[in-house]
């Protein structure tokens, strides 16, 4: 069977993805030097990284699951190979090769050089604002079950521990039944074997998971991120990770923050008017006086960071409903923290369209 009709022609120009792609290769083209030190010297080709970066892409917008569903779709789907970059015959990729050639992309800072690249764009159209910004942190469950979280090994275990460990678990080898009711289970002295690097958290009024804490700077004129990392989860990583990300944005006139109550502590209050920004911190007067006084609140400003640092959570409730990242896919904070920002600049890429259809 013969078709008259190119790839591209099959493609309507008002589509999503393509007022998408554009951007998407604009962004690509100026990361052009930190794609040369990914191609293989040597041995059989590689996957090109800028088709896996949009095959990426496609994972994270189609809210798809595995590399294997992926690939699936990229046999069949025309859409999906047009965005990517492949033609009508061009042959699918095995999906571990896809999966071998996406670890490779850990070694060069892709997702945040991707991120910079898109949020590059978002400054020369003039969508960001340069003094107002919101920050907020949210908890993200690691690909790890409570059954995995154990005592940490300290040498060879003894005979009774032994015996110990056979009595809680039951149902056979491969999926046993743990008994964990009435022990004692801290951070400090378990770990799981699964994700080590992950830690056991909850929200209040919900129940404890393994999880990682990511970290998101809005800024408040558009909503766009402009800072995004992922640490491990513990009480204080949202406000380290704040100051850190606030020490990161350009030089220029006195910026204003807009937070919840949890960073309404004396150490990210002073942090903040260290780097020259104002708290505009929501007052936690829980059996305690706030560290915001009159002073602050008084502004008309204070109220309009308090009603628009709300629209943090849009960002955190899009990741995760779309972006796949209500339980992240991988084991690791090493990885788990590449697909972060890669899927916040996914969102960038959303919004920035969005905006642009609006305008």
């Amino acid at each position: 069977m013969f078709s008259y009709r190119s790839l591209e022609d099959r493609i309507p120009a008002d589509h999503p993805l393509r007022l998408m792609r554009e951007r998407v290769d604009t962004a690509l083209e100026s990361m052009g030097p930190a794609f040369e030190t990914l191609y293989a010297a040597m041995g059989r080709p590689s996957i090109p990284p800028e088709r896996l970066l949009r095959a990426l892409l496609l994972q994270i917008l189609h809210s798809i699951r595995s590399e294997r569903q992926l690939m699936e779709q990229l046999e069949y789907n025309l859409l999906f190979r047009w965005f990517v970059g492949l033609g009508m015959d061009d042959p699918v990729w095995v999906a571990t090769t896809f999966t071998k050639n996406r670890d490779r992309l850990l070694e060069g800072e892709i997702a945040q050089a991707f991120f910079d690249a898109v949020l590059a764009q978002a400054a020369g159209e003039k969508l960001l604002s340069s003094e107002h910004f919101s920050v907020d942190g949210t908890l993200i469950e690691a690909w790890a079950s409570h059954k995995s979280f154990g005592p940490k090994k300290r040498g060879r275990p003894n005979s009774r521990k032994k015996r110990r460990d056979r009595h809680r678990r039951g149902g056979g080898p491969k999926n046993p039944t743990v008994n964990f009711r009435g022990e004692r289970r801290l951070n400090d002295t378990h770990a799981s074997t699964t994700d080590p690097e992950a830690r056991l958290m909850r929200r209040k009024g919900q129940e404890s998971k393994l999880s990682y804490q990511g970290h998101v700077l809005m800024e408040n004129r558009h909503g766009l991120v402009v800072g995004a990392r992922l640490t491990q989860a513990d009480g204080y990583a949202e406000r380290r990770a704040a100051l850190a990300m606030l020490g990161n944005l350009p030089s220029g006139p006195r910026v204003t923050l807009g937070a919840d109550r949890g960073y309404d502590t004396e150490d990210f209050v002073e942090g903040c008017r260290e780097l020259a920004v104002t708290p505009h911190v929501a007052q936690n007067t829980t059996n305690r006086s706030s560290r915001i006084d009159g002073r602050t609140t008084r502004h008309a400003g204070y109220v309009e960071s308090q009603k628009r640092r709300k629209r943090v959570e849009e960002v955190f409730g899009w990741m995760k409903t779309v972006g796949l990242m209500r339980k992240t896919r991988h084991r690791g904070r090493r990885k788990v923290g590449w697909v972060f920002p890669f899927t916040a600049a996914a969102y960038n890429l959303v919004r920035i369209r969005n905006l642009a259809l609006a305008g």
